[in-house]
């Protein structure tokens, strides 16, 4: 049956679940102008107010804070524990999203206590310089440099950093790819496995999902264009397998640790993220991925839709994949 989703209002769209299309309808009523007319001070701003919207309980989990010298960089690190945890957990490494330009520990707060306490985990959250006040490659090599520290002197902040795992969603989810290939050519550390949320890993703006959930579906085609600008402006630079690890060789490919990749049905990343774990399937990869129906991008990041079952039932899945590899 042909797909007529491109030319089908959020409203009528059989590819979003009822209670997300209630949450569009609010956000798309709003009346504010659109987050690429403004200047990224302001559109972090709409971030930190939406999430900030909802309150969440937090008292099952400790929090500390260290800033690491690491190749150069100067890395704040947010610790999230489950409460009162003894020292020697495995770890996670956690990359937020955000279009490079948005996000930060506050509005992904609640993604990594979820993650936490129902895998018994720890997670290390890196605070990497948005752009465009740096610009690519500059979060990659700082988000590397962290993974190695952690990985090295994961005794420091009280975890086991040989049992490791890379969590990011969406540019958070490139760059968790990006980690692991950067591992991967440099013998760096040994990831245990990645969990990669509807991630971005191709900067070609041609996929169908594009035309088909480009418009009103919270995270749009305008928005991406907008915060691929502010990352890397150069487009040839944007094929290099850091900034699309798409392109990466089958040979690389092969040597990923398990992946797991959810992502959303009604999403721009959509055919991307397939396209990835498709990739990743023929390379000879140990990979899982998984269409969530119904939902949008960073579905399961929005603190107003926290309360979804999909969102429910993808932090129990992810969880179980940190448990089954990291064995804390």
């Amino acid at each position: 049956m042909k797909d007529n989703s491109s030319t089908i209002a959020f409203e009528q769209d059989p590819a979003i679940s009822v209670q997300t299309k209630k949450f569009l309808t609010a956000l798309n009523s709003g009346g504010g102008e659109p987050l690429e007319k403004m200047t990224p001070a302001d559109a972090r701003q709409v971030l930190v107010g939406a999430q900030a919207s909802v309150t969440f309980d937090y008292s099952d989990i400790d929090e500390s804070e260290k800033t690491i010298a690491a190749d150069g960089f100067q890395i704040k690190l947010n610790i999230v524990k489950p409460k009162d945890a003894k020292d020697g957990l495995p770890v996670f490494i956690f990359i937020h999203g955000g279009g490079w330009v948005l996000g930060d520990f506050p509005t992904h707060k609640r993604m990594v206590r979820d993650l936490v306490v129902n895998s018994g985990t720890v997670g290390v959250f890196v605070n990497y310089t948005p752009s465009p006040e740096a610009q690519y490659p500059t979060a990659v090599n700082e988000i590397y440099a962290a993974t190695k520290w952690v990985a090295e002197n994961g005794s420091e902040i009280g975890v086991d950093g040989t049992r490791l795992s890379v969590v990011g969603n969406s540019v958070g989810g490139n760059m968790t790819a990006v980690t692991a290939i950067k591992s991967i050519e440099n013998n760096g550390p040994k990831i245990t496995n990645l969990i990669m949320l509807w991630p971005i890993v191709d900067a070609k703006f041609d996929h169908e999902s594009y035309k088909r959930f480009g418009q009103d579906r919270f995270l749009t085609t305008p928005l991406m264009e907008w915060m691929y600008d502010q990352y890397e402006p150069n487009v040839q630079k944007r094929e290099e397998i850091y900034n699309s690890p798409i392109n990466a060789s089958a040979e690389l490919l092969a040597k990923f640790p398990p992946t797991f990749i959810p992502y959303a049905e009604a999403d721009v990343l959509n055919d991307g993220a397939y396209a990835f774990g498709r990739k990743l399937d023929e390379a000879g990869a140990s990979v899982v991925f998984v269409e969530y129906k119904g939902m949008i991008h960073d579905f399961g990041l929005l603190n107003p839709i926290a309360d979804l079952p999909e969102v429910g039932v993808l932090f129990r899945q992810a969880a179980a994949e940190l448990r089954f590899y990291l064995k804390p």
